[in-house]
């Protein structure tokens, strides 16, 4: 049996409808850019693999990490036990973050380090004797797939069956210039008359949503107003930390700075799961007492691994490498300026450091469920290049390290595409 029959009988895929989906793409081997399938064709990953490979498949610095670790220690329980790896990722990222951030709590993806977080900002008020337990997220918002994520994430057919289970919510329109004064008094509104515990968002970039973007200035006025009001601030850079909004972190582009950050994805090169959490002094200081239930009971098996910190060591001692990646991404900036250019059949076109996205015409809603995606999806991947369009919204996210000639590729494949769509334009 060849490892394609034998995924048929035996692999459960995520987002997969098995009745009608296609089968899979067996991978044998990846490098920088490039995915090999068993057959020794090159796919193009301009999707960083679910965003998570940002220097490279197989980079060999990440990759040595890993080696060097894993003869030295694989794992140890991490409640009453630390060692180097964690120390010293740690102390990496909290020179990275804005200087409000303090503590390091460790879990094992984008959704566990939301979940970690929504707790983190309830028990806080329980522990002061506050009743708060009222969210405040975006209507578009994805946070994740665990219970805790999908309550504070945009309500609909990914969630429907466990409606009844998710906790209430109050969600609010994303800013822009023209609805802005309304956002800010929706946001007023619900902190006055619901006991809000925290506000959590997505910084600059809804990614899931469609890749929407907005301004900081929105999101700067937002965080002022929930710090006056005595509201939480949770920032999720699952998607958009480690470089790539065009600064470390997307929070960066804030003069205003959230009380929790929750991390995932590019941390670890696309080697290794791993989450993070981060708090200020405060948060963390609201959980110290005599008194033991006041303890944040919250952990993971694999909490802490040293060979995901290893991963995630070696990945933030690339990012400091910062002039060459600022250079590349400048490059890789004016090179997406240049394609765009070239295409006219398409629409909304929005650009944040490495990522870019724009909406396929479509007499269709823009949406997840437009039909053109499967059409698109399979087109692109049929020409070697691995895109996921959210519905007729196309987004390009490659790893860094892509060539120029490997992303000029990917543009010529979305001309062939969609000028076959609209042959007339």
């Amino acid at each position: 049996m060849n490892p394609f029959e034998g995924d048929l009988y035996s692999i459960w895929h995520p987002f997969t409808q098995h009745q009608t989906a296609k089968p899979p793409i067996c991978i044998k081997s990846a490098k920088d850019a490039l995915l090999i399938d068993e057959n020794g064709n090159e796919i193009i990953d301009a999707v960083s693999s679910w965003w998570t490979n940002i220097f490279g498949h197989c980079n060999e610095e990440i990759a040595q990490s890993i080696k060097n670790q894993v003869d030295t220690l694989e794992h140890v329980l991490f409640s009453g036990f630390t060692h180097q790896p964690a120390v010293q990722l740690s102390e990496q990222l909290l020179a990275l973050l804005p200087t409000s951030q303090k503590k390091v709590f460790f879990s094992d993806n984008g959704s566990t380090a939301v979940e970690v977080a929504l707790k983190m900002s309830i028990q806080y008020w329980c522990n002061k004797g506050v009743e708060k337990q009222t969210f405040i997220a975006f209507k578009d918002a994805y946070h994740g797939d665990t219970f805790g994520a999908m309550s504070v994430g945009a309500r609909g057919v990914f969630n429907q069956a466990f409606e009844n289970l998710l906790f209430d919510v109050a969600f609010i329109d994303l800013p822009n210039a023209t609805n802005f004064t309304q956002v800010i008094s929706d946001f007023l509104h619900i902190i006055h008359e619901k006991n809000v515990a925290a506000f959590i968002f997505e910084p600059l970039l809804l990614g899931s949503a469609g890749m929407l973007m907005y301004e900081s200035i929105y999101l700067d006025k937002l965080i002022q107003i929930a710090k006056n009001e005595k509201v939480i601030c949770i920032a999720d850079e699952v998607l958009t930390g480690i470089g790539r909004t065009g600064k470390n972190f997307a929070c960066d582009y804030l003069i205003e700075q959230p009380d929790i950050i929750c991390i995932s994805k590019g941390i670890t090169g696309g080697f290794m799961p791993l989450g993070l959490t981060t708090s200020t002094q405060a948060i963390y200081d609201a959980f110290l007492s005599s008194d033991k239930l006041k303890t944040f009971f919250h952990g993971h098996s694999y909490t802490g691994n040293p060979l995901a910190c290893a991963a995630a060591n070696a990945t933030l001692q690339i990012l400091k490498k910062s002039e060459a990646l600022i250079s590349q991404l400048v490059k890789w900036q004016s090179v997406h300026t240049a394609q765009l250019k070239a295409l006219k059949e398409v629409e909304n076109v929005r650009q944040i450091g490495t990522i870019v996205a724009f909406d396929v015409c479509s007499e269709q809603q823009s949406n997840y469920f437009n039909n053109l995606r499967d059409f698109l999806y399979d087109s692109f991947l049929e020409r070697g290049v691995l895109l996921r369009p959210l519905g007729n919204t196309v987004y390009i996210m490659p790893p860094y390290v892509i060539s120029e000639e490997q992303l000029k590729k990917v543009y010529a494949v979305i001309r062939e595409v969609v000028r076959n769509l609209h042959p007339n334009v």
